[in-house]
């Protein structure tokens, strides 16, 4: 590993660093820039390097940045899909809160388009989102009848001790501050509430054998990518207990393995870059990626029953 001299690190304020691998956006084409991805010296945190300035990473975010599905036969079919392996994401919500007895306010961060918390408030939950971009959060609105706000967690219009419970998925990774938000969970959460994170999990088998091309980095928008022991150390300097982990996602770690593979195919990365594809031709290479995420899925289930996944789901409850 070539040692290297980035921006101190965020977790333990050290300079020094060994280059993992260089990549640049391979998704969505935002940029050509080249940015390298280092593990500190110290604590073996992984983060990109340079860090992209606030108004450069808001260049790297391109337009419905979330799911967005239209009235197609394809975007029909790919919402369909969406309902189905969201349902892996609202089991692990809903079973804990049932039985504990708890009810209240839902609030899901980075909330994007708002299915999943449409998929909540159609249990009887009741729901909030909350979004850095104004388009998404009209969306949810619009589309899935669910009350977002655009705000960053750190000031968001909620009292403390409010929530019943607060979904990231995958947003700390997004962050140049992770600990502000889970500081800022803690105090919305009840004394009893629960703290629901998903990120990707660098501890996989998938970045050890697809390095720079593991979808799991996404550069450059990624700005950390968490191993579990990263996340266990930020959950616990912020008060949370960890409940249960899950290392396997079935919207995210079949997937993530089949665009880590052919980014070219990603339905959701076509759709934003907006590739000229006639009606049949797109459902085609829906279909097409469709049969590569079951090719991937043996290996993604392996993976997370070595607690190996792509991905690390958490549930966490205040000390």
């Amino acid at each position: 590993m070539t040692a290297v001299a980035p921006e101190p690190c965020p977790a333990c304020g050290s300079s020094q660093a060994d280059l993992l691998c260089s990549a640049t956006d391979r998704l969505y084409r935002t940029t050509d820039r080249i940015f390298h991805v280092v593990a500190c010296r110290c604590c073996r945190l992984i983060r990109l390097s340079p860090r992209p300035t606030p108004d450069q990473l808001r260049s790297y975010y391109p337009e419905e940045y979330w799911f967005a599905p239209d009235e197609a036969t394809a975007g029909r079919l790919e919402e369909a899909y969406r309902r189905f392996v969201l349902g892996d994401h609202v089991r692990f919500v809903h079973r804990p809160l049932e039985e504990a007895g708890l009810s209240g306010l839902i609030l899901d961060v980075g909330c994007g388009g708002g299915l999943f918390l449409r998929l909540l408030q159609e249990r009887g939950y009741r729901v909030a989102g909350l979004d850095f971009s104004i388009d998404a959060a009209i969306l949810a609105w619009r589309r899935n009848g669910v009350p977002t706000v655009c705000a960053s967690l750190t000031h968001a219009p909620f009292p403390p001790a409010s929530c019943a419970a607060i979904t990231m998925f995958h947003v700390l990774e997004h962050l140049y501050d992770p600990l502000s938000y889970l500081a800022a969970a803690y105090e919305l959460l009840r004394p009893e509430g629960r703290l629901f994170v998903q990120v990707p999990n660098a501890g996989c088998w998938q970045f050890l054998l697809l390095g720079e091309n593991w979808s799991g980095l996404d550069v450059p928008r990624h700005l950390i990518t968490f191993r579990q022991r990263d996340l266990e150390v930020l959950l616990d300097r912020t008060g949370f207990d960890i409940v249960r982990v899950k290392h396997f996602s079935l919207r995210d770690n079949p997937a993530g393995m089949a665009t880590s593979l052919a980014p070219w195919l990603d339905p959701v990365a076509r759709r934003v870059r907006k590739v000229g594809e006639t009606p049949t031709t797109r459902l085609l290479k829906d279909l097409l990626y469709f049969c590569l995420v079951c090719c991937c899925l043996p290996f993604a289930v392996l993976e997370a029953a070595c607690h190996a996944g792509s991905t690390i789901m958490i549930e966490a409850r205040k000390k």
